[in-house]
């Protein structure tokens, strides 16, 4: 019996594996005691992580404001919102590379 089914699963029509793209929103903070070249080479190389490694589709710089609370003795910090599109594996990838970024004193990401 042959049943035709449209479920294209994980897989392309051509054979390939396609992987699903999750939208993601993330918002991390900057240390501003790192300077101004410091902090836009940081934002250099998190916008260009996420133009290599997923679908960046907006950047925002909010700058320099007030924390709600202190973290780490800084009472401000230089914002960044960010929204992309991704495979599902990238985010853990993104946090792993937050983590050990010096200059980096918080950081969110939510899947949309």
């Amino acid at each position: 019996i042959l049943a035709l089914h449209n479920d294209a699963g994980p897989f392309s029509p051509e054979g390939g594996e396609s992987y699903m793209m999750n939208k993601y929103e993330c918002i991390f903070i900057i240390d501003p005691e790192i300077g101004e070249e410091g902090i836009q080479a940081l934002v250099e190389k998190f916008k260009n992580l996420l133009e290599t490694s997923a679908q960046l589709e907006s950047i925002d710089e909010w700058g320099k404001r007030k924390l709600a609370y202190e973290i780490a003795d800084r009472n401000e910090g230089y914002y960044v919102l960010t929204d992309f599109s991704a495979n599902s594996d990238f985010p853990r990838e993104l946090e792993r590379i937050f983590k050990i970024t010096d200059g980096i004193i918080k950081y969110m990401i939510v899947k949309k």
